[in-house]
């Protein structure tokens, strides 16, 4: 809905959808809201199975129309029946390419991971998309710095009339004086937070704003509270690899599927290869494994804490990005599109070169229909109960 309001509020028939993965939601707006989408992924292999995706949805899709044609159901149910969700209009572009924050807009394409040659900037250079087009910018989860030149590109580009984006993955943000030599921070962006005295974030603060508070309240409280026993798997695991080797630090160990059922021997087994580990080499039941395995309700303490100060670290991240768009001069707001309890990542950045009242407060009302949808379906209390 947001996509859709801010399209016909700026009048762009075209989405540009950066980071775009498998192309889940390039599939959507194209083929459930009708827009044309080019989706941009920096990992060809994505690009291509975001292909495929869309070849067997097509399929599909033309089975039901041919289905329905041939063996339709009587004409009554035909005309109580709605119009299907999807429709082959016009399936999406997918580029194989990666933004470069640093180069201006008509060549912010760099090649795609595996090697191949760089795209064509699906824009058409850097006044507008092919025929002239106005372009509608977006980043769904776009991960670490994606989300920071995600912006700039929409900035220094004539083409883009408004962009939407939700951030992830905070603790891959490149910060001021910790980037490589010649490239941009991912934070702060914005100079009145470069300003402000103390507004670095180490690893640590940018880590912690990516965990869901809503969700560790959930296991906390509820019945699922055997899983915070990750927690302390984690932890132990973490100095087991930084004694065996020093440099490994802040490593992304995948998660360990059921690990709280798990003995942490076995934990470890699985996880320890993944950061490129022996786990043979590694004592797994000594006396000092099991000595920090009994403080897991310090772990649990420490991160209930580093949980409750999760959404502060997230939104001085949401506010930098705000206040820099507003210092490039562009009408902008940050959106709490839905419950986070639905997903954590539910605050939308949205910008655009016109005023946004219109936008916001169609969007305001579409939601306030689907709480109050939502509420009416559910039980009131007490009802069904014997």
């Amino acid at each position: 809905q947001l996509l859709q309001h801010l399209s016909r509020a700026t009048g762009c028939e075209h989405v540009v959808d950066v980071g775009a993965g498998q192309g889940h939601l390039s599939r959507f707006l194209a083929f459930g809201l009708g827009l044309s989408v080019t989706a941009v992924e920096g990992d060809g292999r994505l690009a291509a199975t975001a292909q495929r995706l869309d070849q067997e949805l097509l399929r599909e899709l033309g089975k039901r129309r041919w289905g329905a044609q041939t063996q339709g159901p009587p004409r009554q149910q035909q005309q109580k029946r709605p119009p299907p969700p999807l429709t082959p209009r016009c399936p999406p572009t997918h580029v194989a390419g990666r933004l470069d924050p640093a180069a201006p807009w008509g060549q912010f394409l760099l090649p795609p991971e595996p090697p191949a040659p760089a795209a064509r900037n699906p824009l058409g250079g850097p006044w507008g998309a092919a025929g002239g087009r106005r372009v509608l910018v977006t980043g769904l989860h776009a991960c670490g710095d994606l989300s920071p030149a995600l912006l700039r590109h929409f900035a220094r580009s004539p083409a883009a009339a408004a962009v939407a984006s939700v951030g992830c993955c905070y603790m891959k943000l490149s910060t001021a004086g910790a980037q490589p030599l010649g490239s941009l921070p991912g934070y702060p962006l914005s100079a009145s937070v470069a300003a402000l005295p103390g507004h670095r974030l180490p690893y640590r603060a940018r880590e912690a704003a990516c965990h869901a508070l809503e969700e560790f309240q959930g296991r906390l409280l509820g019945e699922e509270s055997g899983r915070l026993r990750c927690h302390c798997y984690r932890a132990v695991l973490e100095s087991l690899i930084r004694a065996a080797d020093p440099r490994k630090k802040h490593l992304g160990v995948q998660v360990v599927k059921k690990g709280h059922s798990l003995s942490f021997p076995q934990y470890a087994r699985l996880g320890l290869p993944r950061v490129g580990l022996d786990p043979a080499a590694v004592a797994l039941d000594s006396e000092a494994v099991e000595a920090m395995l009994q403080q897991q309700h310090k772990v649990v303490a420490f991160f209930s804490l580093t949980v409750l100060l999760a959404p502060l670290v997230e939104t001085l991240i949401l506010l930098d990005r705000l206040l820099y768009l507003r210092e490039q001069g562009f009408q902008c707001a940050l959106v709490p599109l839905f419950n986070p309890r639905f997903s954590p990542r539910n605050l939308v950045l949205v910008a655009a070169r016109s005023p946004l009242g219109t936008v916001l407060s169609e969007l305001e009302k579409d939601i306030s229909e689907e709480e109050e949808d939502v509420g009416a379906a559910e039980p009131s209390p007490g009802e069904g109960q014997v």
